[in-house]
């Protein structure tokens, strides 16, 4: 989905352009693809946030440990969204990470997920 995530004062943000062949139906953004994006760019602000607390010049491996998405409204496909998150919570090896999907000016969907960074031998370890 080619997410470019970047830092901007106390959290991480992004913007996308939906595609038609993303579209629930016409006009509106699948459910599915709002949780991937907001996963997504969840996962990259725990990866960068962890990496900025062990003072590490790249980013660890993390994977989603949970994960909740609240889908407020139709979210159009006809503009940008934007994506936004911030650190709730932050350990040696875990993020508690809260997300914000807006489109059209308005709050469409928000989601709370923990983020754990994984050593060598997991099997997501530097697979992307």
């Amino acid at each position: 989905m080619h997410i470019r995530s970047f830092p901007k004062n106390d959290e991480v943000v992004a913007e996308w352009k939906p595609e038609e062949k993303y579209e629930a139906f016409e006009g509106v953004l699948n459910g599915g693809v709002i949780g991937t994006l907001l996963d997504c760019h969840c996962n990259w602000t725990a990866a960068y946030y962890l990496m900025k607390r062990a003072k590490e010049d790249h980013p660890p491996c993390t994977v989603t440990a949970e994960y909740a998405i609240k889908l407020l409204r139709p979210t159009p496909t006809d503009s940008l969204v934007f994506l936004s998150a911030k650190v709730i919570d932050l350990t040696d090896d875990s993020a508690t990470i809260e997300g914000t999907l807006t489109a059209g000016g308005k709050v469409c969907a928000t989601c709370r997920g923990v983020f754990v960074a994984v050593k060598e031998g997991h099997p997501a370890y530097h697979r992307w």
